[in-house]
């Protein structure tokens, strides 16, 4: 009985060996995705008002963690009896994340500026509300994208494994994605809270220890707004190479066509144009049934 008991611990610690080796693995594989998931959703989660930053990460955190819930037994089905429909299904998001890369920049050169909650001068809480949950929704959804990317780009670095671990190396990488990548977004907004305390903290010191936690406390609140600013400005970015990348990848015409080219530029391209396209598309639906569209 002892000895059967050790034999199942044995196991058991083999295969954490492995899945600790292979997680290892996969998050090198996944390492960019999860850059550009860093850049994308700290960009979707700012924008709000001071006290509502951290309700409102926290609310996309939980949308975040539903989704890989939901994604993760989707894609370990589909590769094991429907490997065929992950391809259209990556090329999909592709379109999606191309799409909004493309209105964001669309934005930018038509002088549209996104709006800023805690610039609003509305003050009815359920307006505000309101414009709270749309962004939230927003960004679960852009979210649920990206996160299909990273755990399909997992997946495939362990498919020649067992199941059991698949499924542990693939949850690992998808609970990552999820709790690095929205406690940096935290961190990040919450820099000029850290840059007020230092400066209220060198109130009570002297000499050269006061000079530089204020320097360094005025230097955090300065630097937020840039910060965000340069996020925007990845986050779209990344949206266009994660969406012109999944084409460049999947589809061997493509791929052959732009082989040549660096692949940043090539991913870009292909995301640019593709996002192009389906704006175009979207303006001439707007046109032509501007009451269906309007809230599109």
């Amino acid at each position: 009985m002892a000895g059967g008991i050790l034999a199942i611990l044995d196991d058991v610690a083999l295969l954490l060996d492995d899945a600790v080796v292979m997680s290892k693995v996969a998050a090198k594989k996944t390492a960019g995705l999860l850059d550009d998931d860093l850049a994308v959703n700290a960009e979707k989660a700012t924008g709000f008002s001071a006290s509502r930053e951290l309700p409102v990460i926290w609310a996309i955190t939980k949308g975040s963690l539903i989704n890989k819930v939901i994604i993760l037994p989707i894609v370990l089905l589909l590769s094991a009896y429907l490997p065929w429909l992950i391809v259209p299904i990556l090329l999909i998001g592709g379109a999606y994340l191309s799409y909004e890369g493309a209105e964001k920049i669309y934005e930018w050169l038509i002088g549209h500026k996104p709006k800023n909650i805690a610039a609003e001068t509305c003050t009815d809480p359920s307006e505000i509300m309101q414009r709270e949950r749309k962004k939230i929704k927003a960004a679960v959804r852009t979210d649920f994208i990206l996160s299909i990317e990273i755990i399909v780009l997992a997946l495939e670095t362990v498919m020649e494994q067992s199941l059991i671990l698949q499924i542990l190396v693939v949850s690992f990488i998808a609970l990552l994605a999820t709790v690095g990548v929205y406690g940096l977004v935290a961190l990040l907004v919450r820099l000029d809270d850290t840059g007020f305390y230092l400066i209220e903290r060198a109130d009570d010191e002297t000499g050269l220890s006061s000079n530089m936690l204020k320097s360094t406390g005025t230097a955090l609140v300065k630097s937020l707004p840039k910060i965000i600013r340069l996020l925007t400005i990845i986050g779209t970015i990344a949206m266009l190479l994660v969406g012109g990348g999944m084409y460049v990848y999947n589809i061997e015409v493509i791929h052959h066509l732009l082989e040549k080219l660096p692949t940043v530029i090539a991913d870009l391209s292909v995301g640019l144009f593709l996002g192009g396209v389906l704006l175009l598309f979207m303006g001439l639906l707007k046109k032509i049934k501007p009451e269906k569209w309007s809230s599109a």
